[in-house]
């Protein structure tokens, strides 16, 4: 079976590190990280959740950007372009021969009819929920109630999954969107969380010494370490949904519903591969960890 690896070459500071407690005593970062493509063939929509032009726009957005709105959407699309290529990226090194395409979120349903994925990948956001045209949030979510194919939501989608489903986004300090638009708490670079059903499926393995796709410390602690980078958050875990894991700052990291069918989730793309084994549909407040990835 080939083998992906990532390595890091830096100067060992186990000898320091040893004398904290568990997870404390763990590296700050990962020396090795293996990518199986365990996963033959695969079609996969991935749906740019960022904001295009002006008709993507609420009358918020237009309200509190002024004659800076065409700054704002070009760099709405700059990130896009950053965050999408790395999900494209990753999908090529889990699946032996992947097929993608990307689509806007306004046109979701529309594109599942045409290229007809197996599984659907959506990207996260850079702006609040409440600068998008209502009418785009609507499309979504008549689309994420009906859909029977598997769907991973990476941090903004996850939160757009959340809101579809009856959950209210957030600030990590408990305040409205609008109420802190600037200076948030924010979760940033790699965090660890907190696996709270370790017996979920998408945690196959997790106790198994041998496997190589979990780190040590995910074995021992049930924690995960993942890049993070956002200052929202879902209010609740909406009825119909299961918590997976969770962090000090922010309590639904992962959440996952199965019924019929539907979602999935992961940080780097190590559970992608239970996609093709069970639907599902799960979303995460994890970033795929790759630091060029803004969104």
């Amino acid at each position: 079976m080939p083998v992906e690896t990532q390595e890091t070459d830096l100067n060992d500071t186990q000898e320091g590190a040893d004398a904290l407690p568990f997870p404390f005593n763990q590296q700050t970062f990962c020396r090795y990280e293996p990518i199986e493509k365990t996963i033959d063939q695969a079609r996969v929509l991935i749906v740019d959740n960022l904001l295009r032009n002006e008709g993507d726009l609420s009358d918020i957005a237009r309200e509190e950007w002024g004659k800076d709105v065409s700054t704002h959407l070009k760099r709405e699309r700059q990130i896009a372009e950053l965050a999408l290529q790395n999900i494209v990226s990753n999908v090529k090194r889990l699946v032996k021969e992947p097929h993608t395409r990307v689509a806007h979120v306004s046109s979701v349903a529309d594109a599942v009819d045409e290229f007809k994925p197996d599984a659907i990948v959506l990207s996260g956001t850079l702006r609040d929920f409440d600068y998008y045209n209502p009418e785009i949030l609507n499309i979504f979510s008549d689309f994420i109630h009906q859909t029977s194919l598997p769907v991973l939501g990476i941090c903004g989608g996850h939160q757009l999954i959340g809101l579809s489903f009856g959950a209210r986004v957030i600030t990590l300090d408990s305040q409205e969107q609008s109420e802190r638009r600037d200076n948030r708490v924010t979760e940033y670079q790699y965090r660890l969380v907190r696996i709270v059903k370790p017996d979920d499926p998408i945690f196959q393995d997790i106790d198994n010494p041998q496997s190589g796709i979990w780190q040590d410390y995910t074995r021992e602690g049930r924690i995960l370490r993942v890049w993070q980078n956002h200052g929202l958050q879902l209010d609740q875990v909406p009825t119909g949904f299961t918590l997976l894991a969770t962090s000090y700052l922010c309590r639904n990291q992962m959440m996952v519903k199965r019924s019929e069918g539907q979602f999935g989730p992961v940080s780097s793309g190590k559970v992608f591969r239970r996609l093709e084994q069970e639907p599902h549909a799960l979303g995460t407040s994890q970033r795929i960890p790759r630091r060029a990835d803004s969104v």
